[in-house]
Formats: structure tokens, C-alpha cells, sequence
């Protein structure tokens, strides 16, 4: 498995994840490559640093690059809650409106809404990213 470093012809800068540089050239060529920000098939390879193996074993961290936890994934939980309180709320709309932001006809900014598990589906196969935030208990009832 490779990671190569990727730009489209609007200087969206990827990543893409392949089994060889093969593999990359021959799915390029077949036209199965695209910018996940803009759709843009005209891709181009960056300069990358390889990954060179040693043969020494690497060394574990001191310490964890990233607290775990209960109380972090807590402290996570209520950050994306207080982010999504304070996204502007489109309702059911939701689907139609992030299409439009995505698109650029609308303004950008921090939406949150309804969506069908069918909805999100497809607005992530559309390349679209969203976050399902599940509800706080409080308002649950």
C-alpha cells in the first residue's frame, strides 16, 4: 500500500491510498481518480517523502500523542454537541442546502439538520462530508 500526495487542476490537495504506483497510473488512466473536494478528474502527483523502513523497530512515545479516555471521549462529545448547537438549523432542508453549500451556491457556514440514513449515504457518496451528532440526553424527552 502506497500514499500518494494529489492535486486537482483547482489546487485541492489529497491524499490517495493505492495498492501500487501501478495501480495509481492504471486507475489515473481509467479516469477512476477524482478530487473529493471538487470532483475535478484532472489530478496531478506531488512530491512525497517515502516511507523507508530501517529495520529498527520504532520507539513508543513517552507519553500518548492523544489523551484516552471516558473523560476524553466525553469532553469530545459535548465539544460536537456545542458546535452543532451553534450551526445554523435548516431542518429538513438540510440535505438540499449542504448540496448547495458544497456547490457554491450558497454561503459557507456551519449548518445542521435532518437527514434519512439515506440522505447521508448519498451525500457521502457525493463526496460530501457530514457528521451524524446524536442527541444530548436532555433532549431526548
Amino acid at each position: 500500500m502506497i500514499v500518494l500526495n494529489l492535486c486537482c487542476e483547482n489546487g485541492h490537495a489529497f491524499e490517495g491510498w493505492f495498492a501500487s504506483s501501478d495501480a495509481f497510473d492504471a486507475q489515473h488512466s481509467a479516469g477512476q481518480v477524482d478530487c473529493p473536494v471538487c470532483g475535478s478528474a484532472s489530478i496531478s502527483r506531488l512530491p512525497s517523502a517515502p516511507y523507508v523502513r530501517t529495520g529498527a523497530p520504532a520507539r513508543p512515545p513517552a507519553t500518548a500523542p492523544f489523551p484516552s479516555g471516558p473523560s476524553t471521549a466525553a469532553a469530545l462529545v459535548a465539544k460536537v454537541r456545542e458546535l452543532a448547537r451553534q450551526a445554523e438549523d435548516v431542518g429538513k432542508a438540510f440535505p438540499a442546502e449542504v448540496r448547495r453549500i458544497h456547490q457554491g451556491d450558497a454561503p459557507e457556514r456551519a449548518i445542521r439538520g435532518q437527514a434519512t440514513l439515506d440522505d447521508v449515504v448519498e451525500l457521502l457518496d457525493e463526496g460530501i462530508a457530514v457528521l451524524p451528532v446524536p442527541p444530548a440526553k436532555e433532549d431526548l424527552h
